[in-house]
């Protein structure tokens, strides 16, 4: 087992994931093109409305890849 598939197993093990998934879909969803800022209100605000919390690395992974992909992205590879 690689350290990559560790870190993906405990990850998909996470209970947060389904939460944050949906989430991060939302937010994705809502914020194509959106500036920084933007992006994170929005995933700060869908976070207060869920009952999941993340590290503020976890939230700036999350950010960085919303920015950056612009697209749905798998939320389990960010929590690793």
């Amino acid at each position: 087992m690689t350290e990559e598939s560790r870190a993906q197993g405990t990850a998909s093990d996470d209970p947060r994931v389904a939460v944050l998934q949906a989430v991060v879909d939302r937010v994705t969803s809502w914020q194509d093109g959106a500036d920084e800022p933007t992006v994170r209100k929005e995933l700060d605000e869908a976070l207060g409305d869920s009952d999941v919390d993340v590290d503020d690395e976890t939230r700036e992974r999350i950010v960085r890849r919303i920015l950056d992909d612009g697209s749905h992205f798998d939320v389990a590879g960010v929590l690793s």
